[in-house]
Order: C-alpha cells, then structure tokens, then sequence
C-alpha cells in the first residue's frame, strides 16, 4: 500500500505543478520527480514480495485443504467399514466420500485460480500505471529538452 500512497502523492505533485499555457505540458521540479521515482523504485520489490507472499500463502491454505479433505475421506473410510451392514449403505457411503473430495479439489481449484487472478490484477494495476507515469515522465522530460 505504501506504494500506491507513493504514486498517489506523485500524481498530487504532478497535479500542483505550474501549466504551461494553451499547453497540457508541466513545469516539474526535476528533483523532486526523480525523488519519487527513486521510492517507487526501492517499494517495488517489496509489493511484487507481498504479491508473491500472498499466492504462497494461498498455495500453502490449499495444500492444508486438500490434507484435511483427505483426512476427511479416510476418516468416513473408516466410519464406513466400521458400520458395514449392508451394501446399500456401503454404496451411499461410497457416493458421499466421492463427492467430498469432488468439492474438496474443486474448491482447492476456485481458491488457487483466484489466488492467482489476484496477484496478476495487482500486477497488472501496478503495471499500467507505472506505464502511465513513465508515459508522463517522459512528455515531461522531452519537454524539458524542448524548452533549451
């Protein structure tokens, strides 16, 4: 978050700068904008590392889910065996251990899919507006050049 907050006070900054009249160009303070960008740099790492911290952590949640719904499987195995009185019961219970680990895995693969759907959105909001802010940076600096 404190790298949105960062890109968010840059926008702010761009925002207050003087206009160029008749113009969409900016006067920047050359400094300051390289200040910026020097934060963004050094909180990128740690965003990408919470990204992937995040889908580590839900890989690890699924793998918890997948032994406990084995567990659970075994357990009713073994409930099943214990209470064998007739085949009727056998089958039913058969049916049901099967369809637990159908909702089992299933779920294990809506919450790995949405782990990663998040972490790719993340990115991708992060990428476009780096790119955004590199787009503006770079109308700025030609500017600069322009202005000589």
């Amino acid at each position: 978050m404190e790298l949105l907050n960062t890109l968010n006070e840059m926008e702010e900054f761009l925002e207050q700068c003087s206009r160029i009249p008749m113009t969409r160009k900016v006067i920047v303070d050359e400094e300051k904008l390289l200040d910026f960008l020097d934060r963004i740099r050094s909180l990128l790492p740690e965003e990408v590392r919470r990204a992937k911290w995040l889908v580590e952590e839900r890989e690890k949640f699924l793998a918890e889910s997948r032994e406990e719904a084995a567990r659970i499987v075994e357990d009713a195995r073994r409930e099943i065996e214990r209470r064998i009185e007739e085949s009727e019961i056998v089958r039913q219970a058969q049916q049901t251990a099967e369809e637990l680990v159908h909702r089992a895995e299933q779920t294990a693969r809506e919450m790995r899919l949405g782990a990663r759907d998040y972490a790719d959105e993340v990115l991708a909001r992060l990428e476009n507006y780096l790119e955004k802010v590199a787009k503006e940076i770079a109308a700025g600096r030609l500017e600069l050049k322009n202005m000589k």
